[in-house]
């Protein structure tokens, strides 16, 4: 890649740029709104923490509605099908309803066994019960705002869905302690304020969606059948790739606490750190599904090539900032830790990790290409063979009996997902520009 920005460089900073603003903005503010719910008590924040992970497990499986409706909707455009757009983000609204209706009724009924299944007893169960039930009531503007994010990334536009991302999470900021503390509603205040916060974040997506022409309204259920199917057979896809990291994720976070306190202890540190950098690389991933969508819609396969070319030395460029940033931040890190071994086993896990971020950074942005070529099968069968072989690692070699070994067999994960990518992409490019 050269030094000197083209045109295709700055399409993708302009959209990457925008995207990395609104990736940030959840988790800081979430952080935010943890500090508040911390003032409250421990009992009140071990129930925001049971609450947290449920919720986050449910809406895990319905990122689709905006990390398949963006692809579909930019390949639309790309061909010069402007109605065809329309109906993919008509019909991803119109299943966005759906299934928050749908999740919502069963997390009202299914909260008191939830909350038991995450092991909350005692004192901490009420109120878990109590803020997960309120917060339910969000869960179909959750999902609308999910698919209006798909749907402007599809349009090519990033910098609107930062600004729903920040007023959104700007009232819920403000808020927080007008319901909390003033009114006196603690944990309960909480919830509701995410729960209007989210609604006026779904009325203002439609409001933006209507003014903009961008959906066309599903003239009937057996109508948008096909398109329904085909976003929930892609979503699926999806879930399943996602479903495999997590457990990657899990089973080494298991295997760390069966070594030692000190050793989970490390990893956690190092996990956040190296998750939270992903965030830069993920920003180049929501420029690609949208760039790769739309060019691969024109059917031409040499711009293609171009284009992934250009996206894929800037994952290149992110992942050599990430590596110097994590070699260096370890050291930061490190002061975080709780005694001199976990000090340690973090800087020398973090260490390993690294080394790995320029390829993590680069899997990272292939994710978005294939997403932009709708090529969700590679997708799941590169996460499906480096989960295998991460995990084969950790439980069934010596690697897996050391901070440093289970990082070796993450990197492991990150390299076969990259040969796989490697592997898969002509055939793959070549689909998406003939389908």
């Amino acid at each position: 890649m050269t030094t000197r920005l083209n045109g295709t460089d700055r399409a993708i900073l302009g959209l990457a740029i925008p995207a990395l603003g609104a990736l940030a903005i959840d988790p800081l503010l979430t952080l935010a709104d943890t500090a508040f719910v911390a003032r409250l008590g421990t009992t009140e924040l071990a129930a925001l923490g049971v609450d947290t992970a449920l919720l986050g497990f449910a809406f895990f499986a319905f990122n689709f509605l905006a990390y398949v409706t963006t692809p579909l909707v930019a390949r639309s455009l790309g061909r010069g099908e402007p109605e065809a757009a329309q109906r993919w983000v008509g019909d991803a609204l119109f299943l966005a309803v759906i299934l928050g209706v749908l999740v919502a009724v069963v997390l009202e009924v299914l909260a008191p066994v939830l909350v038991d299944l995450m092991g909350a007893t005692g004192e901490i169960d009420d109120p878990a019960v109590s803020y997960l039930r309120i917060r339910a009531l969000a869960t179909p503007a959750v999902l609308i705002v999910t698919a209006g994010h798909g749907a402007f990334r599809g349009h090519k536009d990033t910098k609107t869905p930062l600004v729903v991302a920040a007023g959104v999470n700007g009232l819920n900021l403000a808020l927080d302690p007008l319901l909390i503390f003033v009114l006196g509603l603690g944990l309960e205040g909480a919830a509701l304020a995410t729960v209007i916060a989210q609604y006026v974040g779904a009325v203002w997506f439609l409001r933006l969606i209507r003014a903009r022409g961008m959906a066309s309204r599903p003239a009937g259920l057996s109508e948008s059948i096909p398109s329904l199917i085909e976003l929930g057979r892609n979503g699926a896809l999806l879930t399943v790739r996602t479903g495999l990291l997590l457990a990657t994720f899990t089973v080494a976070a298991s295997v760390a606490t069966r070594i030692s306190p000190e050793t989970i202890a490390a990893h956690q540190l190092v996990a956040q750190m190296f998750l939270l950098f992903a965030m830069l690389a993920d920003s180049f991933a929501i420029a690609a599904q949208a760039m790769v969508g739309e060019t691969a819609g024109q059917g031409d396969l040499a711009p293609l090539d171009r284009l992934v070319k250009r996206l894929m030395g800037w994952g290149l460029v992110s992942g050599i900032v990430l590596a110097a940033m994590m070699f260096f931040g370890r050291h930061l890190l490190a002061l975080l830790a709780t005694s001199g071994e976990v000090s340690e086993l973090t800087i020398d896990a973090g260490g390993i990790a690294a080394a790995f971020e320029p390829a993590a950074a680069l899997v990272f942005v292939a994710d978005g290409i294939f997403l932009g070529m709708i090529a969700l099968g590679a997708m799941v069968w590169s996460t499906g063979a480096g989960a295998v072989v991460a995990i084969s690692l950790m439980l069934l070699s010596p690697l897996g009996e050391s901070l440093s070994g289970i990082w070796w067999a993450m990197g492991a994960l990150i390299i076969v997902r990259g040969l796989v990518f490697l592997f898969a992409y002509r055939r793959s490019a070549e689909t998406a520009v003939k389908s």
